[in-house]
């Protein structure tokens, strides 16, 4: 059973693969001018890694009529995790309950595919309300870290 997320305005945040229609509007996508020492500067550095690096699998985010955010994922077949990175919602939809719609519906989407057990991300220590948003869903510290990032996880349960 699928659960629909909402921002706070109440519209439906959905994931949408990368199209011909899409792209431009997703390369656009640029989070607040704070963010950028955490995230790409346009989310259009993603679609490239997620082009030219073929591990990652970018996705536009869509809050009702509009394009308002990135995110991508990848599966780690060395440790058979599923991987969240990329996640940048743009800055006039900052504090409107976007990231927090669009992480739960990445993080249903991976949980259903059949292989997934666990979810991985990683956020520098210093963005704050990254971290505060991804232990609101249950990702914990691995211990690990990835380049000065933590890594945390979320375990997948059937």
């Amino acid at each position: 059973m699928t659960q629909q997320f909402t921002d706070r305005q109440g519209r439906a945040v959905v994931l949408e693969e990368i199209t011909e229609d899409n792209w431009r509007d997703v390369a656009d996508v640029a989070p607040a001018d704070e963010q950028r020492r955490y995230v790409a500067a346009l989310a259009a550095r993603y679609l490239l890694l997620s082009q030219r690096g073929e591990v990652w699998t970018s996705l536009g985010v869509r809050a009702g009529d509009d394009i308002v955010g990135h995110v991508m994922w990848a599966y780690d077949d060395e440790d058979g995790t599923h991987w969240i990175g990329g996640m940048i919602v743009s800055a006039g939809e900052q504090g409107k309950g976007v990231g927090h719609a669009t992480l739960g519906t990445v993080i249903e989407r991976l949980s259903a595919l059949p292989e997934c057990r666990e979810i991985r991300l990683s956020y520098h220590p210093d963005n704050a309300p990254a971290g505060h948003l991804y232990t609101s869903f249950g990702f914990q510290p691995t211990g690990d870290f990835e380049d000065e990032e933590i890594v945390v996880a979320l375990p997948v349960t059937w």
